[in-house]
């Protein structure tokens, strides 16, 4: 059971049932109710016309004796002011829910209970509320009645007449519901009939439906089951012919798989690029060292340090890349930018040209992040510099809006408008410029972007005035806390 329920068919199934099931009986006790209702006023008012009648005849001056109450269907009992039931409807056998149980008249004589004291009622109160022969407003009330052996339920009124010399008579009169019975119990049984079979309607079409809709979500899930298998990530799901979530959804689907194929072909390309770079140095390095124990005369040492040395930047470089690519954060520390941007400048004595820095000493640029990986974004862009440039590198620091601007600009060849993007892409040269032997292992300016997108700012290159290029970076200006200048 806990299986079958587990399919969202399932369970779709089951709350539209529920749901109707509860509407259904909500609006067939309604309905019931409201038929009810309306047939039992409709036998009120014919026991009232009923009723009304016989008054009129009395109220006419008509005797008990001379009123017309035989009726097959209709018992008819009258009662005056003492009490005493003086004309009532022939083979009356029984009779309830009129407040009177008799069903043989009393002679006008004839006291019951309390009645000492009516003959002082038979001529009238002045308090009465009726004038004389004047029909008083009818009450209803419910019971049943036995008329010649047959009984049934009767909806009962009862209307007070006044008449000069008697008092307040009062007569019953009573319309069957045995029609409204039946219009009751037939309309319960056409509900206890249909209802049954318009929920297994509701439920099957529900079921149908929610099959369809789901459908195209079971190739979704086989395609993705297949994909998972087979670690084919060039394989896509199928995408329904409809504008609505499961489109929708296959579709976004569709995009991961493509971010996904994208990042695991980047991956492989990385780790590819990653072994050719890091061959070079260590087959470079086991050769001098090779050499050097056959032949220790020959050790070229300076070249080893330097095979080493260039090792070591690349392993930091791939460390600080794997790290960025599993999303690390940077530190939420502030700092002065320019005093970053003076100390990493002055600490580069043996660039082969000096970096010449422009920011007002008694300026303070505060930025948010990690001033390690700021300092090595700095860092980068200052070796690729010197790598091009002819004659000059310079560096300014400044606000600009909301953000804070660091520049770095050489007069070298400068980057190809074309390659502007393609600069920032993971072990990218750029001709001869970029060559192997000037130690460079395309990654600087891909982790200098990487850090800048991390900071929530931006990393782009374009011409520089003096013709070279400029790296300008971007870097959002914090937010000060309350009370800050």
């Amino acid at each position: 059971m806990r299986r079958v329920l587990g399919s969202v068919r399932a369970r779709a199934t089951l709350a539209a049932s529920i749901v109707v099931a509860v509407a259904l009986a909500a609006a067939g006790a309604a309905v019931l109710l409201s038929l009810w209702t309306n047939l039992s006023e409709q036998a009120g008012t014919e026991a009232e016309r009923a009723a009304q009648k016989v008054a009129t005849d009395i109220a006419s001056g008509q005797a008990y004796g001379d009123l017309s109450l035989d009726s097959d269907d209709q018992p008819v009992q009258v009662v005056d002011g003492a009490g005493r039931l003086v004309a009532v409807t022939e083979d009356l056998e029984r009779i309830s829910g009129t407040g009177v149980d008799r069903v043989t008249p009393q002679a006008p004589g004839a006291v019951t209970g309390d009645d000492d004291d009516d003959d002082g009622d038979d001529g009238g109160s002045d308090d009465d509320p009726h004038e004389a022969g004047e029909l008083g407003e009818a009450s209803f009330s419910d019971g049943s009645a036995t008329i010649d052996g047959d009984t049934a339920d009767y909806r009962f009124a009862a209307v007070p007449v006044e008449v000069e010399g008697k008092g307040t008579v009062t007569v019953h009169a009573g319309a069957p519901l045995t029609a409204e019975q039946e219009a009751v119990s037939t309309a319960l049984t056409v509900m206890l009939i249909g209802f049954p079979l318009l929920l297994a309607v509701v439920a099957l079409v529900t079921w149908l439906v929610t099959r369809r809709a789901l459908r195209p979500v079971e190739g979704i899930r086989g395609e993705m089951a297949a994909i998972t298998a087979s670690e084919d990530l060039t394989r896509r799901v199928p995408v329904p012919d409809t504008h609505d979530e499961v489109a929708r959804l296959a579709r976004t689907t569709n995009e991961t798989l493509a971010a996904l194929e994208q990042s695991v072909e980047r991956q492989r390309r990385f780790v590819a690029d990653a072994s050719h770079e890091l061959r070079s140095p260590i087959a470079s390095l086991r050769t001098q060292l090779e050499v050097g124990a056959a032949h220790p005369e020959l050790l070229d040492v300076g070249g080893a340090v330097e095979d080493t040395v260039r090792l070591q930047r690349l392993a930091a470089d791939l460390l600080l890349l794997a790290r960025l690519d599993a999303g690390e954060r940077p530190a939420d520390a502030r700092f002065d930018l320019v005093a970053l941007v003076r100390d990493e400048a002055g600490q580069r004595t043996g660039d082969r040209i000096a970096v010449s820095v422009a920011a007002d000493s008694a300026d303070r640029l505060e930025v948010s992040g990690s001033r390690g990986q700021l300092a090595r974004v700095l860092g980068n862009l200052l070796d690729n510099a010197q790598r091009h440039t002819r004659s000059s590198v310079s560096v300014s620091v400044r606000r600009a809006g909301e953000w804070a601007l660091l520049e770095v600009a050489d007069d070298g060849e400068g980057v190809p408008a074309a390659e502007r993007e393609r600069v920032f892409e993971r072990f990218v040269r750029l001709d001869e410029a970029r060559a192997r032997d000037d130690g460079g292992a395309g990654l600087g300016l891909a982790i200098a972007r990487d850090v800048a997108v991390r900071h929530g700012g931006s990393l782009t290159v374009r011409e520089a005035v003096a013709g070279g290029a400029l790296f300008e970076l971007r870097l959002p200006w914090p937010e000060r806390p309350a009370g800050g200048r």
